[in-house]
């Protein structure tokens, strides 16, 4: 690949151009700004709305109010490289706002409010009133420059609850909570030669794109979830413990892009951090109905999902939450090792960074279910899909309530004790199309569930690690004495089989299954991209252990997870297998469930657990999965630890 700047040509790699243009500054005033509450929040928080004055239009399509900005004075920024680098002053004044009415009586009038550059960090925005105080920063803010530069367009920003607004609310534990976002446009005055990109790349460094100079080489995706920060989005019905509410949370994800430009060097300081790929494609992150677009003539976006897993102390795991599909946008491209300009936000190119946020992945528009991707291959049935429906190729709204996508988690899950031996791990993971490592583009961190008001929080985030919570609770590297962990690595995608044994004594063993469908899937289709309808992309419907003859079985239990009502699956032995299944017409052994005739089948992104008791030790054998979609192979064989015969 050569990038080609005005002063050089023909380099050959992406990192060698260093006459980079020095940035520029322009300044951006007047347009306007929406807001989109939280209000689910701030109803658990104690706070309401108690009038809006000067709101310009109606709730847009992302659930903003929007109301004008003065075109006196303006915010002064950075741009280098047809993009925006930083805020270096100045502020932009509201005409009209909000009057929030707190809790204790008093009100915060936010009616002229302004925005203010942060004096600590040039990316953040102070939301001040006109008594000058601060009530919210806005930060992680998404924008980019539209309207052939012409516009300013900050597509979302968190507003995140100060210092003094948390102790205003006698709750310490929300100060930096997100409790809305904001979105803006503005009008921009253009400086130097700041529009343009400083380089070109030719040819574009897509996936599977040829290296220039390097036979046999390709540009390949490999992505880094390099942190992750977990809020609370809303409680409904929370009382405690003993409560019987739903609770939700979201995170903030940041991703990164491989560093490697012909040599491998660390991306993130992880045991996973450090990529195969020796040369870095960009990644395609075009709005949703944004066009067809190269390289895949689409509108091809990376996916966001999380979930949330307790284990408990007898050594079972569970997946007690998980979200539906964040659908990505715009990429910042933070802290870039280098940029081929062409497709700006549309493409997050070498070494850059993006994340989106709290509230962001909290936005209901931009939420789908799970059912409509393929994982394994990255794609998404736009046709018939929540924000198409009729397959016109224009964009609907998707229907969703602000609870419809959420990860929601009955709060008798997260109930504990600081002696019960409980621990919960949060994983949040990027879905990326030709991503050759899916293990690097999620990460898990501990965290600890607390109630405190009416609301729960995971506090105490510790342990961030690269990798699935699968691997936390039985370490590939390091299993452990009568634990295992095998992978089922095929073209429709990834799965992992995990097994803790524990003796009980008397000639008894407890045996603890986790499956984890990762990006499984043997789709049903119709049509073909930009057009593609995705019918069916379920994994599994069963998971078998041999039960060799004169081994007893005791207690067979599963785990759906989730808020899944009467979804966990049945069991059944029969032909030396002990069987458990989605078939919800059995009765089966050990299940206290209503017969059913429809369970969920186990697809991806979800882990089911499984487990029994058995009067035989553990040894090396095979379990089977079984796909739930016809086709060839039927099943699939994964090993593990399973009972062993009797000794006659």
């Amino acid at each position: 690949m050569a990038c080609l700047s005005a002063a050089h040509a023909g380099l050959a790699v992406r990192t060698a151009d260093t006459d980079v243009i020095a940035p520029q500054a322009w300044s951006a005033w007047g347009g306007s700004m929406g807001v989109r509450w939280n209000y689910d929040l701030m109803a658990n928080l104690g706070i309401r709305v108690e009038s809006r004055s000067g709101q310009t239009r109606q709730t847009d399509f992302h659930g903003h109010e929007w109301f004008g900005l003065r075109e006196a004075g303006g915010l002064v920024f950075s741009v280098r490289d047809a993009s925006l680098q930083k805020f270096e002053g100045g502020s932009l004044s509201i005409t009209g706002g909000y009057v929030l009415a707190l809790p204790d009586g008093s009100r915060i009038d936010l009616r002229n409010a302004t925005l203010r550059v942060n004096a600590k960090n040039p990316l953040v925005l102070d939301l001040v009133s006109t008594d000058g105080k601060v009530w919210f920063h806005a930060d992680r803010i998404m924008f980019e420059l539209t309207n052939s530069k012409r516009t300013l367009t900050v597509y979302t920003a968190d507003l995140r609850i100060t210092n003094e607004l948390a102790k205003r609310l006698r709750a310490p534990v929300a100060e930096g909570w997100s409790l809305g976002d904001f979105a803006m446009s503005t009008e921009v005055t253009i400086e130097g030669s700041g529009a343009q990109p400083n380089r070109v790349c030719e040819p574009y460094p897509w996936p599977g794109v040829a290296v220039p100079g390097v036979p046999g080489a390709t540009y390949q995706a490999d992505l880094f979830m390099q942190n992750i920060s977990i809020q609370t989005a809303g409680c409904q019905n929370c009382s405690g413990p003993n409560g019987t509410g739903i609770a939700a949370f979201a995170p903030s994800s940041t991703l990164r892009n491989n560093v490697n430009d012909g040599t491998a060097q660390q991306t993130i300081s992880d045991p996973l951090g450090t990529s195969s790929a020796l040369y870095t494609a960009d990644v395609a992150w075009f709005t949703k109905f944004s066009g067809n677009h190269p390289p895949y003539n689409n509108d091809q976006h990376p996916f966001l999902i999380w979930n949330l897993y307790r284990i408990d102390a007898n050594g079972a795991i569970s997946q007690i939450g998980r979200s539906g599909v964040k659908h990505a946008f715009v990429s910042t491209n933070s802290g870039c090792t280098s940029t081929c300009g062409v497709f700006g936000g549309n493409a997050l190119g070498l070494g850059c960074s993006d994340t989106y946020s709290n509230s962001n992945n909290d936005s209901p528009s931009n939420m789908g279910p799970r059912s409509e991707i393929i994982p394994a291959t990255g794609q998404w049935g736009r046709c018939g899909s929540i924000f198409d429906t009729n397959c016109d190729g224009t964009q609907n709204s998707p229907n969703n309530t602000s609870w419809t996508q959420r990860m929601k988690v009955p709060e008798k899950k997260l109930a504990h004790t600081s002696g019960d031996g409980a621990s919960f791990l949060f994983e949040s993971w990027y879905i990326v199309r030709d991503d050759i490592n899916i293990y690097n583009s999620m990460a898990t961190e501990s965290v600890n569930p607390q109630f405190s008001g009416s609301m729960w929080a995971l506090t105490g985030a510790s342990g961030y690690r690269l990798g699935g919570a699968i691997d936390r609770w039985v370490d590939p590297t390091n299993p452990g004495p009568n634990a295992s962990t095998s992978e089922l690595s095929v073209p429709e995608g990834h799965a992992k089989v995990a097994v803790k044994v524990t003796a009980l004594g008397n000639g008894k063993w407890r045996y603890n299954y986790a499956v984890m469908n990762f990006d499984f899937a043997r789709a049903e289709t119709q049509g073909s991209e930009p057009n593609l309808r995705v019918l069916s992309n379920k994994g599994f419907d069963s998971f078998s252990i041999p039960v060799p003859a004169g081994v007893s079985v005791l207690s067979p239990a599963s785990d759906a997870g989730g808020t899944e009502v009467n979804g966990n699956w049945r069991a059944k032995i029969a032909n030396g297998q002990l069987t458990f299944s989605n078939d919800g017409s059995l009765g089966g052994i050990g299940t206290r469930d209503t017969p059913s005739a429809s369970l969920p089948t186990l697809d991806w992104g979800t882990l089911y657990s499984f487990s029994f008791i058995a009067s035989a030790p553990p040894a090396s054998g095979s379990t089977t999965l079984h796909v739930a979609t016809t086709g060839t192979p039927s099943s699939y064989a994964v090993s593990a630890l399973v009972p062993t015969s009797p000794v006659r």
